[in-house]
């Protein structure tokens, strides 16, 4: 029998058929022009389109294809692996050698959901940060290595979350303390985020709150509001980032990034 329903999509998922992954990939099912609106509208400010040539991932629902389901429409964006986010390989290369000592075969940040777009006349890129319950914030610090090229990679990414602290610091006048050891992901996102921006990228980095996922009431606090995400993320982000950060246009080197909080219902 044919499995195509609404319920089934979610299934192919496997572990993430809940929360926020099926919502981002909700968000981003539809015609090109409809999901370049709704990416648009999420950011909400003037100086940022996204198009609807523009490029993002996931890129969609899953597929029942040939007796099985074909998820590749669902995958995450690797944006330093992809040229069609970042078209330049001297930029790619770039991140891959800030962040890691040994290329093959080794990690570099998932992002919820990525797009190309147009910030302030410039190509930029849109990156997302959802969550659709507490406990999807995590405060956990980087997972020790146990290899020796892992050792290599785990203090490389130790010294890069640095430099994006002490750059910071000087471009904003305000403390950032990033860390390998604590809220990890967090740290990650913006180190990427400043990393992007100081290599001629400009960014948009928006932190997602999806609200009223009922589908996890029973695994973490729901939010409910827009301030209920907004408080959640500020004190989430505490010791770390200096809450006036967000919502600021920080400029970089050669460009620039912006952090935004932003919530938005999406029902699956």
């Amino acid at each position: 029998m044919e499995m195509s329903t609404h319920r089934n999509w979610q299934n192919a998922l496997g572990k993430d058929s809940r929360g926020s992954r099926p919502r981002c990939i909700e968000l981003v099912s539809g015609s090109e022009e409809e999901v370049a609106s709704k990416l648009t509208n999420l950011v909400s400010l003037e100086e940022v389109n996204v198009a609807s040539d523009d490029f993002w991932m996931p890129r969609g629902k899953p597929e029942w294809i040939g007796g099985d389901w074909d998820t590749s429409p669902a995958q995450e964006a690797r944006i330093d692996r992809d040229s069609r986010f970042v078209g330049s390989p001297t930029v790619r290369n770039a991140l891959l050698d800030w962040w890691l000592e040994v290329i093959p075969r080794s990690n570099t940040p998932n992002w919820d959901l990525a797009s190309t777009c147009v910030i302030e006349g410039q190509q930029g890129l849109l990156l997302v940060e959802a969550k659709a319950h507490f406990n999807e914030l995590s405060r956990s610090g980087k997972s020790q290595p146990s290899t020796e090229n892992g050792r290599k990679n785990h203090e490389r990414i130790g010294l890069a979350i640095e430099e994006a602290n002490t750059t910071l610091t000087m471009l904003t006048n305000k403390r950032w303390d990033l860390s390998r050891e604590d809220r990890y992901q967090l740290s990650n996102r913006f180190a990427w985020t400043w990393k992007l921006a100081s290599l001629g990228i400009p960014v948009v980095l928006v932190y997602l709150g999806f609200l009223g996922a009922y589908d996890m009431k029973n695994d973490g606090t729901l939010f409910w509001t827009e301030e209920d995400w907004k408080q959640t993320v500020y004190s989430h982000a505490a010791g770390m980032i200096d809450e006036s950060i967000w919502g600021e246009r920080i400029e970089t080197s050669r460009s620039f990034f912006w952090p935004l909080v932003r919530s938005l219902e999406v029902k699956i």
